[in-house]
């Protein structure tokens, strides 16, 4: 019986091997493997004979079979017997060797299983293979290709017979003539070869211990003259590299004489191959490898013979470019590499003899290639390398003067290597020190490129290997520390190695730490008479000139520092403990900033000032001039990197300030005059800042050396020599001047203030002038040089800010003050008005500033001059486009904030408001420019002196501000400019205006009016460029003057406000008509008779003009002509055009203006609305089957119209009143209009607006209805319920059919929740649609009652029972609509109130059963609501009232769990979980065959493809847990079911029917037959999930209870699985069929 079922089951699942689908195929063969796994023998055999019956079956499905029959026995090899292993062997030699061409997928399977078996049963395999390998007969070759196999797998068992096997192959050999053979029989002998060597190996534990290598020699030797002789000249690639790999590991098995006899020609074959294919040249490599060492291990003499042309062809090989980082290149190169390792250690001095030659090609591929092979041996042999240091060494000359960057990195590897080995401690080491240090200063911003196609590897490459191995050697390799140090530190002050700075301090860093550790009182530089070392003023000056650009080489600044840390006893004994508490500051400075954030004016500062902390702790005056001395000999050293040299000069003069000895100052100051390069301008900058350091310590002897240079010969030289070259010698010499002005520039700035005072007209400004101009023929003639001027510029205002910064300057009189300021007026004056290039314009702007705050003051007219060209030299400038670098910006706000200055301190001599009346009329031209850039300045430059007047305001009698009205109206309209910065500076302008009024009535300064503190609150929002907050923001600002301006200043502020009305800028114009209306408002009492006038212009405005800003202060009047005519105006708009036009739309808002005059008009339009019909029906075509419903015009017009007068605030308090009748009728007027038309006069209308540019907005006629209700809501306070409903899209569902319904529920939940004390009179009003003759008002007013009891509301305002009394009416409704709603509603008091629902119960339940039973829906809706409403009542009501319905509900819902509409199964399902939940603890046994009978359904459906229906499933599943009453199962639900957690359905179901089982396994064939009726589910999944269930279940049941399951049924019901179109489908009834041997 059992070999039958397995049999029937096995045939089943290989019939089904010939799927299409690949993934199908690899279950069935699971499957297979499954069933092998429980009874191998019957599966293999069943598989044997399906093989052996189909012989026509096609080879991939063989190979299939075969794969599933090799997987079998190998996993019970144990458990076969010999007539199975027989059977096997039989057939699977058969299948192999069945075809004779070669179909490798099937032959190789069929391979592989005579190789699983002979693990075990190798004699008959080997019984079988040698039947079909027999002396005289070319074999297949899979036979041979498994006795090769074989030989691998069973090392033990198969070398017994290879003396055997390779006396019959040998004459085969000459016999095969096809290359494919011949490639088996080299494949054999190679396998056969690496056994015997592991056998050999492993002689203890062999179970023929007398097995000796000579036992296979002689046949090796054969075999080896056949493949070398004859097939290594094949031209076949293929061939020769099966045979080279076979050559290696029979080079082992060769006979020590016949390996020595053929290696002179061996080798040369082998190495005839490297020009060949590649993959014929790697496996020649690693062959040649083996054959190397088996010479070797032989003691072979012919081997020296065969070394050059070895060492040739390897070398030639290790120099072959590169194409790829693949792993057969790299493991090619390691073969060469272990060749060249095996030659090294045999014949060390052979080796370098060829190889160090080649360093000296040109060749770069050869030198290279060279270098790499030395690298190696230097780490491999080192033991025969140690003698030849010195001679490798001397090598390695040439190679390092080599600029290729391939070969410097072969170099530097190679010193790497060296440097573990101790070569670098042999005479010649320095050198490839150097080397190393040299690559660590090549440039490292070359962009990294892709190396290859021969493209050198970018510089950057070589230089980081090189720092890397540089701190690598100085960390790691301990034998280095003496070679390294000092050596290194010479590296430290060429310019050269500047790139290289930063490794080379980090490494002297740490190889002096290691000195300090070793001698912590003993110098660390011992200089022993050597003058190759740095000195230590070198060595400073160096290392702290380059950390003024901190970040440059990797971050050299603080590696420099650290180094200089570490060196300070060695630069001078008492800098340690200074430096010690000052170095690290500095560091951590660095550490907080980057490249980007570091300002590096700050840093220079920061080291200057250590510098200058440094020297007064040495004290030293010699050791300072020496390092003075220093400074300045390095200097030409930074002459390619100008900020450096900047720097350093800077530390000259600082250094020279610390020197005592004036001699050596003036002569090294002399010296920088002398050798300085005047065409460079940071060097020119650099100079004159050294001097003005200088002068702070020697500020006579500063003067007199630029005195003394002015005069001397040197500089009169220059000067002639300049000459010589007539075109640049004018340039050169004004090169030369300028630095001389600004040398005494910046001597006035450092000196001591005192004593500029003196010397600043008599030497300091005479000698700057005398360098500025010339004299020909006795005439002072001025250049015209810019760089010059603005040298000259700039210095004048150093030394008028060093005279103003003065405790003395008060007394001070400067002579020529009005001389210089007329020179810079000059140099301003000068300047294009329209562009800004240079800072003349700002520096003369500033030396100004300075110039008018000292004595003797300047006449009324210069000063004058002096504003006005100021003004026009900056105002008039054109904005710059955005720039990236944004350095024109830059220098335009520095000339702004100049103007500023220089403005304020003229202000501050007249301080009174005429003063301040000259200075607004200077500015006046540029506050009303049509330029918007000229206005924003001029409003910025107002409010910056009028906030200056204010801070320095100082009254000291009550004196009126007779100019304020003048004042407020030139500044106020600006408030509306067009640019926003225009707007906020006039807004500060007025706020300083007013509290300069409350200034001058007495109020103190620091008194804070709170309306005038409204204006900075009104500033932020003046941004916003919205019109309309713009405009309201001018009112605001309108107010507040009005509420502080005097009313004497009133007249003058209006007659200049009505000026503004004709500004060039509407938006100026427009914001003086705001803050007159205001004006008027606030302040109009004493100009009462002009307001008619002013209201009769803005009417007439009405009719010109729309624009809704301008227009505002005429709607007023609007209403008065609704008052008195109110039925004809309403008559009237109704009558005009829809849609309505924006002024129809104005008169209308207008009117709701007064509250009694807005109620009369809504009473009025909403008996219009309700009276007539709402829509008439029409067809547009004869044979349309349904007519189309078109809005009448009268109530759709006075919908327009309800909703702009509702949209004025204004109507709120008529709107409050009506609330009740509008919200109803409203409602009502909306149910008609979804899917209403317009008339078609009306639709023609729209199409023509829609094209037209001037569009109204559109017309709907159910949308105007629901904007209307809107305005209701907004206007009656709810404002809640319109949030809530447009959160939730309600107000779209309400437009459209199909979400009408649920547009109604979601408004008046929102009406429940935010506006309960509206219901009553709202319901009464809805409650009169219940008899209405249009359905869809039935439907509304049904739908909005029943979601009302959705909310404890109506029990709240006690409306509860005349709401169920009203819905239980509509229940024998004709629509099925309205009996659907009536439905949900009763559901909806579960939510609403649930404490009610047990005193209704009976009636509910009795609504919800009648529900199910409603016949006269086609749809069956009523009974889907029907399901829905009991599943929210099974919790709530009497058990005593539910249990007579249990049983009917269950068996009535139990036809939907599989209907094809979602909706239906999810809701039938779910309410299934609750009649469960409802019985827990008292399931009686007629509900509990309720339970079981959807237990198969609900698991499958777990895998429905609507996520609603597979989340009701898993709350059924839950449910039901309880009623089995078996723990574990409900735990199972209970784990894996819950809401929100990812299901693993197959591990689930697992578990499931493990339990359901285990407990239940009478039911084995219920949930089986059940399960079966899912196979031809529409769904695949469900169809997929069935045979899954029941291989579950069939996997979990014991044995016995196979009597349950008709195996015929189900086999047959799988079979035709199968052939499902679904390969998931197909997938799991094979796994079902593998699970199915249970029944075995």
């Amino acid at each position: 019986m059992t070999q039958l079922y397995v049999k029937k089951l096995s045939t089943v699942l290989l019939d089904a091997v010939t799927d299409k689908d690949p993934l199908v195929q690899e279950q069935v063969c699971s499957a297979l493997c499954a069933l092998g796994e429980s009874q191998p023998e019957e599966t293999l055999s069943a598989c044997e004979e399906h093989l052996r019956q189909h012989e026509k079956l096609a080879h991939p499905y063989r190979t299939m079979i075969l794969r599933a029959m090799e997987m079998v026995v190998s996993n019970h090899i144990n458990e076969l017997d010999k007539d199975m292993a027989r059977a096997v062997i039989l057939l699977a030699s058969s299948e192999m060797t069945k075809a004779k061409d070669l179909v490798c997928d099937w032959q190789q399977a069929a391979s592989n299983v005579l190789v699983a078996v002979g693990k075990r049963f190798v004699g008959m395999v080997m019984e079988e293979m040698l039947g079909k390998f027999q002396p005289g007969v070319l074999p297949h070759c899979f036979v041979v290709q498994t006795l090769a196999n074989l030989s691998v797998s069973n090392v033990f068992g198969m070398v017994p017979f290879l003396t055997s096997v390779l006396s019959t192959m040998l004459p085969m050999l000459s016999m095969a003539k096809h290359d494919t053979l011949r490639m088996v029989f080299c494949c054999a002998l190679q396998r056969f070869s690496e056994s015997t060597l592991e056998y050999l190996a492993n002689l203890d534990q062999a179970p023929d211990p007398t097995v000796r290598k000579d036992t296979f020699a002689s046949d090796i030797s054969s075999a080896y003259d056949t493949l070398f002789h004859h097939w290594l000249q094949s031209r076949e690639a293929k061939l020769r590299l099966a045979v080279v790999e076979a050559l290696g590991p029979m080079s082992h098995l060769l006979p020590s004489e016949k390996l020595e006899e053929q290696l002179p020609k061996l080798l040369p074959g082998v190495l005839a191959l490297y020009k060949k294919h590649a993959e014929t040249s790697h496996v020649s490599k690693q062959s040649l490898g083996q054959i190397l060492e088996a010479a070797v291990s032989v003691g072979s003499r012919t081997l020296e013979v065969q070394l050059d042309s070895l060492l040739a062809a390897l070398h030639a090989q290790i120099c072959v470019p590169v194409e790829s980082s693949s792993p057969l290149v790299t493991s090619n190169q390691k073969e060469v590499l272990r060749c060249f390792t095996v030659l090294a250690c045999c014949s060390p001095e052979r080796l370098l003899a060829f190889l160090l030659p080649k360093l000296d090609t040109s060749n770069e591929r050869t030198r290279v290639g060279s270098l790499q092979v030395l690298r190696h041996v230097i780490n491999s042999a080192a033991a025969q390398m140690e003698v030849k240091k010195p001679f490798i060494l001397s090598s390695m000359r040439l190679p390092l003067l080599d600029t290729n960057s391939k070969v410097k990195r072969a170099v530097v590897q190679v010193i790497s290597a060296m440097a573990h080995h101790g070569y670098l401690e042999q005479p010649g080491g320095e050198a490839m020190l150097e080397y190393i240090v040299q690559q660590c200063a090549l440039p490292p911003d070359i962009q990294p490129q892709k190396p290859g196609n021969g493209e050198e590897p970018p510089a950057d490459s070589v230089r980081d290997i090189s720092i890397s191995t540089l701190y690598l050697v100085s960390t790691t390799v301990d034998r280095m520390n003496n070679v390294l140090w000092p050596y290194l530190l010479e590296f430290l002050t060429p310019v050269r190695f500047t790139g290289a700075l930063t490794p080379l301090c980090r490494s002297l860093v740490h190889l002096a730490q290691k000195r300090q550790e070793a001698g912590a009182d003993a110098l660390l530089i011992q200089y022993d008479g050597s003058v190759t070392l740095p000195s230590p003023y070198a060595i400073a000056t160096r290392l702290l000139t380059v950390s003024s650009r901190p970040y440059l080489g990797d971050g050299r600044g603080a590696a420099s520092l650290c180094l200089l840390n570490v060196l300070h006893r060695d630069i001078h004994p008492l800098l340690g403990q200074r430096w010690a508490t000052t170095i690290p500051l500095l560091l951590e400075y660095l550490d907080e900033h980057t490249e980007e954030t570091l300002s590096q004016k700050e840093w220079e500062e920061k080291l200057l000032m250590f510098l200058r902390d440094s020297l007064p702790v040495v004290s030293d005056n010699t050791w300072i001039c020496q390092l003075s001395l220093e400074m300045c000999k390095q200097l030409p050293c930074y002459n390619e990197t100008p900020q450096e040299k900047n720097f350093l000069y800077k530390c000259v003069g600082t250094t020279l300030g610390a020197a005592s000895s004036k001699d050596v100052v003036r002569k090294l100051l002399q010296e920088l005059l002398e050798t300085a390069r005047y065409q460079e301008e940071a060097e020119r900058e650099g100079l004159a800042c050294c001097f003005g350091i200088c002068a702070i310590s020697h500020m006579d002897d500063t003067l007199a050396q630029l005195e003394d240079f002015v005069r001397s010969d040197v500089f009169r030289k220059s000067i002639g020599i300049f000459n010589i070259f007539k075109d640049r010698s004018d340039n050169d010499i004004e090169k030369v001047k300028g630095t001389l002005i600004l040398c005494y520039g910046h001597v006035a700035a450092q000196a001591p203030r005192e004593l500029v005072l003196a010397r600043a007209e008599p030497d300091i400004l005479r000698n700057m002038f005398q360098c500025f101009s010339t004299k020909v023929l006795g005439i002072k003639v001025e250049t015209k040089d810019p760089a010059l001027q603005l040298c000259l510029v700039q210095s004048v205002c150093m030394v008028c800010q060093a005279l103003c910064s003065s405790t003395e300057a008060g007394a001070f009189h400067f002579s020529r003050k009005a001389e210089l300021v007329a020179q810079m007026m000059d140099f301003i004056k000068a300047e294009p008005p329209d562009s800004l290039r240079t800072p003349i314009r700002k520096k003369a702007m500033l030396a100004c500033t300075h110039l008018v705050s000292l004595e003797p003051e300047l006449e009324q007219q210069a000063q004058t001059d002096m504003v006005h060209g100021c003004l026009h030299s900056i105002m008039a400038v054109l904005p710059e486009p955005d720039r990236e670098d944004g350095s024109r910006e830059s220098l335009f706000l520095d000339t702004m904030h100049a103007l500023e200055d220089l403005l304020r301190s003229i202000l501050q001599r007249n301080m009174t408001p005429q003063g301040l009346q000259i200075m607004v009329e200077h500015l006046s031209p540029w506050i009303k420019s049509p330029r918007g850039y000229e206005r924003a300045r001029a409003l910025g430059l107002s409010a910056c002196l009028l906030q200056f007047f204010l801070e320095h305001l100082h009254v000291s009698a009550l004196v009126p501000f007779h100019n304020l009205g003048l004042l407020v109206g030139l500044f106020s309209p600006r408030c509306a400019d067009l640019w926003p910065a225009t707007r906020q500076e006039a807004v500060s302008c007025v706020y300083s205006l007013l509290y300069l009024q409350l200034g001058y009535e007495g109020f103190s300064r620091d008194y804070r009016d709170d309306v005038a503190e409204q204006l900075l609150t009104l500033k932020d929002g003046l941004v916003h460029p919205d019109p309309a907050v713009l405009f309201h923001s001018c009112y605001s600002i309108a107010q507040i003057i009005a509420k502080r301006l005097p009313p004497d200043q009133l007249i003058n502020l209006l007659l200049t406000l009505f000026e503004s009305l004709g500004d060039p800028d509407k938006n100026c114009s427009r914001a003086a008509t705001v803050m007159i209306n205001c004006l008027l408002k606030e302040r109009g009492s004493m100009l009462l008779e002009k307001v008619p006038e002013i209201i009769s212009v803005l009417r007439s405005k009405l009719q010109e003009t729309r624009e809704e800003h301008v227009l505002q202060s005429a709607q007023h009047s609007v209403y008065i002509l609704a008052s008195q005519h109110c039925v004809a105006v309403v008559s009237s708009l109704l009558g005009s055009p829809l849609p309505f036009d924006s002024l129809t739309c104005t008169l209308w808002r207008a009117m709701a203006v007064e509250p009694s005059l807005s109620t009369q008009v809504l009473e009025l339009l909403l008996e219009k609305m309700s009276r007539d019909v709402p829509f008439k029906e029409s067809r547009a075509f004869l044979l349309s089957s349904s007519p189309d419903r078109v809005a009448t015009l009268l109530p759709l017009a006075a919908t327009c119209a309800l909703h702009e007068i509702m949209s004025a605030p204004a109507s709120g308090p008529a709107v409050i009143e009506l609330y009740p009748e509008l919200f109803a009728g409203l409602l009502l007027r909306i149910s008609c209009m979804v899917g209403v038309q317009l008339p078609r006069n009306l639709q023609a209308k729209e199409r023509r607006a829609a094209s037209s540019v001037l569009a109204s907005k559109t017309l709907d006629p159910c949308s105007s209805a629901v904007d209307a209700l809107r305005a209701v809501l907004l206007r009656g306070g709810s404002e809640d319920v319109v949030q809530r409903v447009e959160l939730e899209g309600g107000w779209e569902s309400l437009r459209t059919t199909i979400g009408h319904e649920d547009g109604v529920a979601r408004l008046a939940s929102a009406m429940a929740k935010f506006a309960g004390p509206r219901l009553p009179l709202v319901m009464k009003a809805l409650l009169c649609a219940h008899s209405n003759v249009y359905e869809a008002q039935r439907v509304t007013s049904t739908a909005f009652l029943a979601e009302l009891l959705n909310s404890n509301v109506v029990n709240d305002l006690m409306l509860l029972e005349s709401l169920l009394d009203n819905l239980a009416a509509r229940q024998k409704d004709p629509c099925a609509s309205v009996r659907r709603l009536v439905l949900r509603g009763l559901a909806n008091i579960t939510s609403g109130s649930p404490d009610k629902v047990q005193t209704h119960g009976p009636q509910l339940l009795t609504a919800m059963i009648s529900g199910l039973d409603d016949g006269d829906d086609p749809h069956s809706l009523v009974a889907l609501e029907a399901m829905a409403g009991l599943a929210k009542l099974l919790g709530l009501v009497e058990p005593g009232d539910l249990r007579p319905v249990l049983l009917h509900t269950a068996i009535r819902i139990r036809p939907f769990f599989d209907s094809e509409k979602m909706e239906f199964r999810s809701v039938s399902i779910r309410l299934f979980g609750h009649l469960n939940k409802a019985c827990h603890g008292d399931c009686e046994d007629v509900f509990l065959e309720q339970v079981v009978s959807g237990l198969v359904p609900l698991l499958l459906h777990l895998r429905d493809p609507q996520a609603p229906v597979a989340g009701a499933c898993r709350f059924a599943l839950r449910m039901c847990g309880p009623n089995l009453e078996c723990e574990e199962l409900a735990a199972v639900f209970q784990k894996h079911l819950q809401e929100g957690r990812g299901l693993h359905f197959g591990e689930f179901l697992n578990t499931a029917c493990r339990h359901l089982m285990c407990h239940f396994p009478d039911l084995l064939g219920r949930l089986v037959s059940t399960s079966l009726f899912y196979f031809k589910s529409n769904w695949e999944d469900i169809r997929a999930a069935a045979p899954m269930l029941t291989g579950f279940l069939v996997l979990h049941v014991e044995p016995q209870h196979r009597s349950q399951v008709d195996l015929e049924q189900l086999i047959a019901a799988l079979q035709l699985l199968l052939k499902d179109p679904a390969p998931t489908v197909r997938m799991k009834a094979a796994e079902t069929l593998g699970r199915l041997v249970k029944f075995a």
